[in-house]
């Protein structure tokens, strides 16, 4: 049975260095500067404490760019509950924290992804409350759910579309996909495309074209 880490954000502070994600300089992060380390002492840790792989330790293209628009539009945000789901590092949230929605929550089903979201949030002074668990087939409560960098298998994206298209119905609903080959087919609104730097030990290729779509009113049949 895999037991807690006794002190998560010592572990992510001794792994990782405080930089910011390419898109977005603006944000301070928790970030891994070389991945082999930090995957290798994950790896070490997993079966005596139960450590997902650190996804948290990176700022993938996705999440760049939901924070790259939500700083670049802070109209589209300000004063709204902003739910980023799959939040990772915390990035988007603490964007959105940071343009004034009105409440900032952020959800992973890793425990050690919602600690890094806390250590980076209390960087940049953001307010941003954590929400573990799993949502999909869940109502939530909020005015806008953000979510990069999900349809990275056909399990996955087979799961939580429908339930993305189902939140659309009640709340605005955006899905930053870095041209994975289970994005969505759908004819779907983009709010912005760009070219998003990136690494080949990550992504096989040094940059990924990262597309934001908003999903509002789209229903599960198109």
């Amino acid at each position: 049975m895999p037991v807690r880490l006794q002190d998560p954000a010592a572990f992510i502070r001794d792994h990782t260095a405080v930089e910011s994600a390419g898109l977005v300089p603006e944000i301070a992060l928790h970030l891994a500067t070389d991945i082999t380390p930090i995957w290798q002492a994950s790896e070490a840790f997993l079966e005596a404490h139960g450590i997902e792989p650190p996804f948290w330790a990176f700022a993938w293209p996705g999440s760049q760019l939901i924070a790259r628009y939500i700083l670049d539009n802070p109209e589209r945000v300000h004063g709204k509950r902003v739910l980023d789901v799959a939040c990772g590092c915390g990035l988007a949230a603490i964007a959105a924290a940071m343009v004034g929605a009105s409440a900032v929550e952020a959800n992973d089903i890793d425990q050690m992804a919602l600690e890094a979201t806390a250590l980076n949030a209390t960087l940049n002074t953001a307010t941003v409350t954590l929400l573990a668990g799993d949502l999909v087939g869940s109502k939530p409560d909020c005015d806008l759910l953000v979510i990069g960098d999900v349809c990275y298998n056909e399990a996955m994206a087979a799961r939580i579309m429908p339930w993305l298209l189902d939140c659309a119905q009640h709340c605005e609903v955006w899905l930053c996909d870095p041209g994975r080959h289970y994005a969505p087919k759908l004819d779907l609104d983009i709010l912005v495309q760009q070219n998003v730097q990136t690494t080949q030990e990550l992504e096989s290729t040094d940059q990924r074209t990262t597309t934001l779509f908003s999903l509002r009113g789209i229903s599960a049949q198109g």
